[in-house]
């Protein structure tokens, strides 16, 4: 029972709930009640019938549960070592890092009963009681053990030491070593419960009697058991792991050290997304990540702290000023309240000092001799405070951990500290200015700060950091006493970083603002205000930034080569009738560079006549751009010569000379990175992946999209092209739900772009869904405004993807006069143009208005149909060939069954090794209504455990996500079949739903 806060009637102790008991607050998910039996969250007492029947009385944590988020590869090891038992699995982390969520989540997967899970927790005690855990552990088998009978008689010598179970165990047997018939005595009540998994949890804690126990059991596990430890290396006695120098895992046992770390930004984006039931903006993710330190724990805390003060329209802003997670501030508290003088003295210098740093520069800061640097260093160290981040550098392990430390020195210790440090970083060569601007502003004086702020931003450029620089300046911008003149300074410094930046968001809006200031001079607010405009509309993907460029043009009059410059960004404008007046945007740009020479300008000026080539199709564009200079000593010539190689690649994309693309896009790549041009990189590697899904090199690119999505999170065209490319994919495996998603997505991006391309392949994407799902009048109300965009725009040397469908679609209305018109409007202004794409597609579009007509119109839509497949070959689209391919036989159906049998076959082929499922069952259904027989096979077979062809194409739907209506769309099934063959799937690979893609990569 339970009296006063302290157990009787048995060995184990309560420990207390205060804060003040070692890391309790800071483990709300590695503490008590964290069996499935109890919630975990806030501290409280509760009675109650355990699973014996008797009444049970325990200080338990009720309240939210820390919710398990990633670790997919962690839980896979963990959930394969319990389903092979024996198995020893020692799963270690740093407090709060989800050890006993993962387990938890392992065990709801493994569905082992809550009563064969035998539980038992270590306490920071100062005399832990021998064998504690693991008898508190034992002493929940009571359900268990009513079942077995009669027990071996060594289980006797628990008797003394289990009392609860005393019903159930024979009597003691006098004699011998006591500690040897203990140790029996668990190995035999283990031995004949069977199945069951003996979990301890907190092994640091641990005293020396139940680590030998726990190490005899891992090096002889028992049929049957699972033993699974978590543990805090950084708590360990002297760093020695947790069950000795000398535990190896034997040979026939699952299992291994599963090891766990912080989780990254988008796990706890995840995580908050899971506790809140609702997705969550990426600042606020980011915020999170950054206060816990990826400690799921600190996440959960924090959320719970938002929740509990009330609504907040900006959650973000409301963490700015919030403290720290409290459980996370009393562990790092306790730590450095065990360190000795030096020891402390060292963590607040490194604390001060924020950034890892060797033991010389600590021992001058501190003002502390060598030997006594190294011996704090060492107790920081061993009392997990500090860690080795890199070679003989050394800093807290997360920097809500340093915050924590640095917040708890006194003011004037602190400022001491800070003026030490100025002095150390002044004698180095070069001076860090960075970092040498934060302790200055640390002391409070703005003044120099602003000085020191100012001259590391330009150290920082110089040196081709510009993210630091730009946080500087930025730092700079938002200081409401600033001289004017500096303010003019920082403020187009910052303009000149963020025109080659890729997603720098903070620098758009901080220009922004900058524009909105009356103080200063007009000029210079055009140069801010154009750079401002470039990066909405180019890097922003929004074209209402060519609304700033020309209030930017205007406010450059007195700077005609800068105004130029306005004009050329403004000529790019294709949409809202731009385009008809880019010509003459061009010409004014060349008078006024006649007025004012400038080869910067210039520059741009070609890479945009260049650009406009392309976008025509003009034959002598490519001797063009071999004279672009590559090897200019001026930064914005290679700036410029790099966008009209990427602008050309993109367009060639578009116009089909995949290969030329390929290279240039290469080389634009290869020039942005060596010029620091990041946008462009962004936008060379996006194409590049756009180029691999063209030539049919499928496998991987959803990874490589997302992780580019990652690295470049506020590139509005990544997003977009990933939408393009994930919805293409999509609907060619049969997804046509998540394919339409993807492209509407894309549409709504294309909407607001500059250009017209990515509003004319969207709508192809989503039109081709709405004509194959829901016939021609709803794809024409998609088609029919994409053309009008296309005509106004003249950009039929774009039209490969646009003009075939709208064709189709007014087939599929019955309108074959607009059809015609169509085909004959688009073939005359494709004389003298160079788009392979482009006439492919015309080839395509004349199949489909001749297809159907009759007589000799047959045999000219078989011809229009093999060019195109044709076409499509030279240019390396083997997709688009396949497609043609499969027109070409049903054309042929009527008239030659034999040629049609042949080429359906070639484009089943084509689509089953492309892994486009949906195309290739329709392959199938196409030749059963045709009655062109089937494709020759060996002969049905039985398939064993091995998948079959048909079941893997689901266990790949499958894997994708699909359901089971997807999949019979997809396959040409009905939802009975599809309901067998999942079923089948499942039970061959042994996996659930969501982990048959894993299991697939597997085999």
């Amino acid at each position: 029972m339970c009296r006063g806060g302290r157990w009787t009637g048995s060995r184990r102790r309560k420990v207390a709930g205060g804060a003040g008991r070692a890391g309790d607050a800071a483990r709300d998910d590695e503490q008590r009640g964290r069996n499935a039996r109890w919630p975990v969250g806030e501290v409280a007492e509760v009675n109650g019938v355990g699973p014996d029947g008797r009444r049970r009385c325990a200080v338990v944590r009720v309240g939210g549960v820390p919710g398990f988020v990633g670790r997919r590869h962690e839980l896979a090891r963990l959930v394969g070592a319990l389903r092979a038992a024996p198995s020893v699995v020692l799963v270690e982390g740093e407090a709060g890092t989800g050890k006993s969520a993962l387990v938890r989540q392992a065990l709801t997967e493994v569905g082992l009963a809550p009563e064969r899970v035998l539980t038992g927790y270590c306490h920071p005690l100062a005399e832990p009681v021998p064998y504690g855990p693991v008898l508190d552990a034992l002493r929940r088998s009571g359900p268990l053990l009513a079942e077995v009978s009669p027990l071996p008689p060594s289980t006797g010598a628990l008797r003394p030491w289990l009392p609860d179970l005393g019903a159930w165990l024979p009597q003691e047997v006098a004699g011998g070593d006591e500690r040897y018939r203990l140790v029996q005595g668990v190995r035999a009540l283990l031995g004949v419960l069977g199945g069951v998994v003996l979990l301890i949890e907190d092994a640091q804690w641990a005293d020396r009697a139940s680590r030998d126990l726990l190490l005899l059991l891992a090096r002889d596990p028992l049929p049957g058991l699972s033993l699974v430890v978590t543990y805090r290396a950084e708590e360990t006695e002297a760093g020695v792991p947790v069950l000795g120098a000398v535990y190896r895992c034997p040979p026939g046992v699952a299992g291994g050290v599963v090891r766990l770390g912080p989780l990254g930004e988008t796990a706890v984006r995840e995580l908050v997304a899971k506790e809140w039931g609702t997705d969550v903006a990426p600042e606020l993710a980011a915020v999170l990540s950054e206060r816990s330190g990826g400690l799921p724990v600190a996440v959960v805390e924090d959320l719970a702290a938002l929740r509990a003060s009330g609504p907040h329209p900006e959650p973000v802003s409301a963490l700015a000023t919030a403290e720290l997670p409290r459980g996370l501030r009393d562990t790092v508290v306790e730590r450095l309240a065990g360190l000795g003088p030096d020891a402390l003295v060292v963590a607040e210098t490194v604390a001060v000092l924020d950034e890892p740093a060797g033991e010389e520069t600590i021992g001058e800061v501190a003002q502390l001799s060598a030997e006594r640097v190294a011996a704090g260093l060492v107790e920081a160290l061993r009392a997990g405070v500090l860690a080795e981040s890199t070679a003989a550098r050394y800093g807290f392990r997360g920097e809500p951990a340093r915050r924590v430390a640095y917040r708890r020195i006194p003011g004037p210790l602190r400022s001491a500290l800070h003026r030490r440090a100025i002095a150390v970083l002044d004698g180095r060569e070069p001076r860090p200015l960075a970092r040498i601007a934060e302790h200055t502003r640390a002391l409070g004086d703005r003044e120099a700060w602003q000085r020191v702020a100012e001259a590391a931003a330009e150290q920082a450029a110089e040196q081709g950091d510009p993210g630091a620089a730009g946080l500087l300046l930025r730092e700079l911008l938002a200081e409401a006493e600033l001289a004017p003149e500096r303010r003019v300074r920082a403020a187009r410094a910052l303009s000149a970083i963020a025109a080659n930046a890729a997603d720098d968001t903070a620098s758009t809006a901080a220009l922004a603002g900058i524009v909105a200031d009356p103080r200063l001079p007009i000029a210079d607010r055009g140069e801010i205000r154009l750079t401002l405009g470039l990066r909405m509309a180019v890097q922003g993907g929004d074209r209402a930034g060519f609304a700033q460029i020309e209030r930017a043009a205007d406010e450059l009059a007195e700077r005609p080569a800068r105004a130029a410059r306005a004009l050329v960004a403004l000529a790019m404008n294709e949409r809202d009738g731009a385009g008809a007046a880019a010509r003459d945007r061009m010409a004014h740009a060349a008078a006024a560079l006649e007025v004012e020479p400038d080869e910067e300008v210039t520059a741009a000026y070609r890479a945009t006549l260049l650009t406009f080539q392309a976008r025509e199709g003009d034959p002598e564009l490519w001797p063009e751009l071999d004279r672009l200079p590559r090897d200019s000593t001026n930064p914005e010539v290679v700036r410029q010569t790099t966008r009209a190689l990427y602008n050309v690649g993109d367009i060639a994309l578009d116009t089909g000379h995949d290969q030329r693309a390929g290279r240039l896009l290469a080389e634009s790549r290869a020039l942005a990175r060596q010029a620091a041009i990041a946008y462009v990189e962004c936008y060379s590697r996006i194409a590049l992946l756009r180029l691999d899904g063209l030539a049919g090199r499928w496998q991987g690119l959803e990874e490589r999209f997302a992780a580019l999505g990652t690295e470049f999170p506020d590139v509005a065209m990544a997003g977009a092209e990933r939408a393009m490319l994930l919805g293409r994919l999509a609907a060619a495996r049969g997804r046509l739900s998540v394919a339409r998603a993807e492209f509407t997505s894309a549409a709504r991006y294309g909407e607001r772009e500059s250009q017209v391309t990515a509003a004319i392949r969207a709508a192809a994407g989503l039109g081709a869904l709405e004509l194959a799902e829901r016939g021609g009048a709803e794809a024409a109300v998609v088609v029919a405004p994409a053309v009008a965009i296309m005509r106004q725009a003249g950009a039929w040397a774009r039209s490969a993807e646009l003009l075939p469908l709208a064709v189709e679609t007014a087939r599929a209305v019955g309108d074959i006069d607009a059809a015609r018109h169509l085909t004959e409007e688009a073939a005359e202004a494709l004389v003298g143009i160079d788009a392979p794409a482009a006439h492919a597609g015309l080839e395509l579009a004349r199949g489909y208005l001749l297809d159907g007509l009759g007589g000799a119109e047959d045999g000219g839509a078989a011809e229009a149909f093999r060019r195109a497949r044709d076409a499509w070959r030279a240019i390396g689209r083997p997709y688009e060939a396949a497609r043609a391919e499969e027109r070409l036989a049903r054309v042929l159906a009527e008239h030659d069954a034999q040629a049609a049998a042949e080429r359906l076959a070639a484009a089943e082929a084509t689509f089953t090794t492309l892994g486009a499922a949906s195309d290739a069952a329709r392959c199938q259904h196409v030749r059963r209504d045709l009655g062109l027989g089937r494709m020759a096979s060996p002969g049905r077979r039985g398939y064993g455990e091995a998948l079959s062809p048909r079941e893997r194409q689901v266990a790949e739907l499958v894997g994708q996500g699909a359901s089971n209506q997807d999949i019979a769309q997809a396959l040409f099934l009905s939802p009975r079949t599809v309901e067998h063959h999942v079923a089948s799937v499942l039970r061959k690979l042994g996996v659930g739903r969501k982990d048959v893609a894993e299991a697939l990569a597997a085999r």
